[in-house]
Formats: C-alpha cells, structure tokens, sequence
C-alpha cells in the first residue's frame, strides 16, 4: 500500500466503522422501543399472546421489503426490553454491541452480573459473534469471579477491523440490503458454485436462499442453501463442509429439517430433505437426510428425483480442484 495515502484510508474506515455503529444503534433502540410497546400492551390487557404472530403476518404482507421481524424475533424484543427495564445503566452497552450479541446474552446468561459482565466484555475486546459465544461456552464469567481466569488481552491487540464485529445480518435486513460476504472465504465461494451448479442439474429446483436463517428459541441458525423442489414439493437443505465427514455433520443437519419442518414448511408440503456435502483433502463424502416418517416408497422416490450422489461427488472434486488451483 502507498503509504502517502494511509491517513486517508483511515479516515475513510473511522467513518464507516463509526456509520455501521450508529445504525446498530439506531436498530437496538427500535428493538427496545417495539418490545416495551409490546410489553406494556400485553401487561395492560389490551393485546393477548396471539397478537404478535399476527403483527408479524401483518408487516410480512404489507411491507414486505421489511426484514428481521419474525414473530419469534418480534417476541425476542419483547423479552430484551423486560430482561433490562430495570437495569437503566446499562442502557449505553446494550446500544454498543449488535443484535446477534445481545441475543447471545440475554439469552444464555442467568443472571444480570453475567449479562453485565459479558456486555462490558463484548465491547472492550471487540468479541466477534462467534468468539463471544465461545467465551460464554466456556464459562468465562465463572472463572473468572472464582480467581481462576485472568481476562486475556490479545483480542484487544488483534488488528480484526471494528466493522466486521457490526457485520450483523439483522443491521443489513434493517437497511434492505444485501449481506457482504468476504471475497476471500473459501466456504462462502464454495457454496456460491454449488448453488449455480443444484440450478443447472434442472428446473425442478427453486432456489430459495443462501445462509438462510432458522429462528429456534433464542438461537439463530443458518443453512448453507435453501431449495424448493416443484416435483417432490419439498424444501431441501444443502449443507456444504469443507472438512472431513463426522456423523454430527449428520446431527445438525437433521436438527434443521426439524426446525425447517416446524416452522417453514406448508401443511400441503412433503417432508424436508437434507443434503450434506463434505469435502476434505482426501474424500468428498454425501450423504441424505431423510424424515423418519417417511414411507419405503416415498424414500425410494426422493432418491430418484434428487441429485445422483457420485454426480454431487464428482462435482466437490471439481470446486476444490479450481479453489486450490485459484491459491
């Protein structure tokens, strides 16, 4: 990099790190806002339970270019307002982290010192998602309070850019624009070939979406790609990993074709299918996820109109064969 231009390029960062940051803010107090409206309408008798499926159809149906309000996330706001109503200071930290971090919080710690503990820990060492989730797992908060952990400072020295701790789907639904994926994910570029490769095999599938979000609990999850299949009127989960097979590859894909039948799929439709794709450097590995309740004939019948198996494997091979010769 030319370094006579360094000052620019961070003042150019600064302010875009310091937009997303606002937005964020700006989609956390329109989130507490619905909730306590919410909160209070329930409390005061006027809207029963029911009410916030029904705001949710209501938005979907007429505004339907607003994203990011399901009624299980509608009902999520509910609770963040009611878990920090009483908790006014720390008002200006829920604000500074995003809506997937509060989510973490609010609704895996029990108590508020732990939630307190983990928002100041978020903000201070700029936690990704996933690294805070990993923390939380790991019991950092008890450790912590019982002398047996020493609160690392090397996150705080990374050079990871501010932005992509903001990079949060629901700030990109909110603005009704489309998520950036880095350029230089394998993962993401993978799944991005598969996609156009599942739409050329025919007309019967119907793309519906990449990473394509599930809602269970307060929990979010995301299918690699969504298809909807016009001749076994079927959703079908392709989950693609760039590793070698284990059978709890197999584990979370069938806990998404629960969740997918639960809440996505039409009372008129078959049951969801899975399609799970592993490729290491050794093997390409596939394998189908079928409902239990399926009858001998309909497996034999999904088998036949979805995607041959030594086809989807030939094709693996070929996607890391064309990554590695890209390197």
């Amino acid at each position: 990099m030319d370094k006579r231009f360094a000052d620019i390029i961070r003042l150019i960062k600064k302010s875009r790190a310091n937009a997303i940051k606002s937005v964020n803010a700006e989609l956390i107090n329109l989130y507490w806002n619905i909730g306590e409206y919410i909160s209070q309408k329930i409390e005061k008798s006027e809207w029963g339970d029911s009410v916030v499926t029904e705001l949710a159809k209501h938005i979907q149906q007429t505004e339907p270019e607003i994203k990011g309000f399901s009624d299980k996330n509608i009902w999520r706001m509910k609770q963040f307002y009611e878990t920090y109503k009483d908790f006014p200071k720390l008002s200006t930290l829920l604000r500074e982290i995003s809506w997937s971090h509060n989510l973490a919080i609010f609704s895996r710690c029990k108590i508020i010192e732990e939630r307190e503990f983990y928002l100041k820990q978020a903000k201070q060492e700029n936690y990704s998602f996933r690294e805070l989730d990993r923390q939380i797992s790991a019991s950092l908060f008890e450790r912590t309070m019982i002398g047996n952990s020493k609160l690392s400072t090397a996150l705080r020295e990374s050079k990871q850019d501010l932005i992509d701790t903001f990079k949060d789907s629901y700030v990109f639904e909110f603005l009704n624009l489309p998520e950036p994926h880095s350029e230089n994910d394998l993962q993401r570029g993978l799944v991005t070939q598969m996609k156009k490769f599942i739409l050329e095999l025919g007309k019967d599938f119907l793309f519906i979406g990449e990473e394509y979000r599930l809602q269970v609990g307060n929990n979010d999850f995301f299918i690699d790609l969504l298809f909807y299949h016009r001749g076994l009127q079927c959703l079908v989960a392709f989950e693609l990993k760039a590793d070698k097979f284990r059978p709890d590859h197999l584990g979370q894909l069938n806990f998404y074709l629960e969740a997918l039948d639960r809440d996505i799929k039409k009372p008129n439709e078959n049951p969801s299918i899975g399609i799970l794709l592993c490729k290491d450097k050794d093997s390409e590995v596939v394998e189908y996820a079928l409902s239990r309740s399926l009858s001998p004939t309909m497996v034999s019948e999904y088998k036949t109109q979805l995607p041959d198996k030594k086809l989807l494997q030939q094709k693996l091979h070929e996607l890391f064969d064309n990554k590695n010769e890209e390197k």
